[in-house]
């Protein structure tokens, strides 16, 4: 009998004992299809030799020295690395092991970058409805996600929520997708007026939004306004690039695609590749140099910190992803995805939208592809196709609440970066029949 305790407790999962490439192997030999790289994380695939061995040699030299006594070579050299190649003014890397946890920091230095800048009045932070930043209170309280949060509510810090920035359901008949986009940001501009332009300390939002939507980018122009939004009240951009970052949607960081730079970026998942626990916030100079003339403490911390191994194995894999130039094959391999995926289902019945970037794509699904209704909640659609798929030999990401948290189907797909052409037919075939086994209602 297991004493692990599982996510859900009522079906335990098959042991995985195994990976190569784009495959899992369980413990009776089937293979899995990696189609969503577990959770965006698994960008270079499985057993890839160089991080095995960056990771060998670091534990060997050094496994573990706190942060609050040391620095190590990997940790700097990491830091470094994601430096040279950040967007805008991005200086300073603060390590930890996860995306909650950088998400947390995130939160956090921006409340006191405010404080050590005389200005302990901006308390306030907004995000978006139907978006996820991590399941620590914190991140949970600033994700978007009803049914997330229902639970937990009244544990979480109050946030502001405006709508996100969603083309498919929220674009008005005759409007361009440009005026869409400008209309979503005039959001935020009200939601900070309405708080009080000196009460409001940060935005945050995720450049394609991940987990609860399913690959939604936004429209062109909407992240340029929300630029000239924060700078004009004095707001902080955190973008949330946990999922969509570390080269998922074609650029190492997200937000190049939208030509803008944050003051704060939060990334994990493909920072490691799944080889090593660990993410990263990233900041300016100017909110780092507040902190140094100011207090000089950054009141924040974890103990894994900076971990040296994790931090060598981040190394390798970024080093890898810039080398190679791996973003570019993200693109080439994504729009073939794309392809397949609209040849496939372009006019399925059930299937009302595709989207997203590079190797990260979402099909949003629906009872009626005219009115775009979503199919009832008590079919359990996301978790019919979850299942399905994982018979099939397939691993995807399919969750349920799409629209607002209730309502609405999608399943997201973010394959290994390394993933061939035969192997995306595999993907579309596997997920064909996952569909057709979900929305038999």
């Amino acid at each position: 009998m297991s004493h692990i305790f599982p996510r859900h407790s009522r079906k335990p999962p098959p042991t995985a004992v195994r990976g190569e490439g784009c495959y899992l192997y369980d413990a009776d030999g089937k293979a899995y299809l990696d189609g969503s790289g577990g959770a965006a994380v698994s960008c270079l695939g499985h057993g890839d030799p160089d991080v095995i061995a960056a990771v060998q040699a670091q534990a060997a030299d050094l496994a573990f020295a706190h942060t609050g006594f040391f620095t190590s070579e990997p940790a700097e050299q990491l830091a470094d690395l994601l430096i040279s190649q950040a967007p805008g003014e991005l200086d300073r890397v603060y390590l930890v092991s996860g995306g909650s946890e950088a998400t947390e920091a995130a939160i956090k230095l921006a409340r006191q970058y405010h404080v050590e800048n005389g200005q302990p009045e901006r308390r306030h932070l907004i995000a978006r409805r139907q978006s996820y930043h991590g399941n620590t209170l914190g991140a949970l309280a600033a994700g978007g996600n009803e049914w997330r949060r229902q639970q937990f509510a009244p544990l979480l810090i109050e946030v502001s929520h405006i709508a996100p920035c969603y083309e498919y359901m929220l674009r008005e008949e005759g409007e361009t997708a440009e005026a869409y986009g400008l209309r979503a940001a005039k959001e935020l501009e009200d939601e900070i007026l309405r708080l009080g332009p000196d009460s409001v300390m940060a935005f945050m939002a995720e450049p394609v939004v991940g987990a609860t939507m399913g690959a939604v980018p936004a429209a062109e122009g909407y992240f340029k306004r929300i630029r000239e939004i924060c700078d004009q009240y004095g707001v902080l951009l955190i973008l949330d690039e946990v999922m969509c970052g570390m080269g998922r949607t074609g650029h190492l960081f997200a937000c190049e695609a939208d030509d803008i730079a944050p003051d704060i970026v939060c990334i994990a998942k493909g920072l490691g590749a799944g080889y090593q626990p660990i993410g990263a916030m990233l900041c300016t100079s100017k909110i780092y140099d507040a902190i140094k003339s100011g207090s000089g403490f950054f009141q924040h911390g974890h103990t894994y910190l900076g971990h040296p191994v994790a931090a060598a194995a981040a190394c390798a894999v970024v080093g890898k992803i810039v080398d190679q130039n791996l973003p570019s094959r993200v693109v080439e391999q994504g729009e073939k995805l794309h392809n397949a995926l609209s040849d496939r289902f372009g006019q399925h019945p059930y299937v009302g939208d595709i989207r997203g970037r590079g190797l990260f794509r979402g099909l949003e699904l629906v009872q009626d592809r005219e009115s775009k209704t979503p199919f009832d909640p008590s079919l359990g659609v996301a978790g019919k196709l979850k299942a399905g798929a994982f018979d099939a030999g397939l691993i995807c990401y399919p969750m349920s609440g799409t629209r607002d948290g209730r309502e609405g189907d999608h399943v997201l797909l973010a394959p290994p970066f390394i993933i061939e052409d035969h192997q995306i037919g595999e993907l579309t075939d596997k997920l064909a029949i996952a569909i057709e086994q979900a929305t038999q209602v």
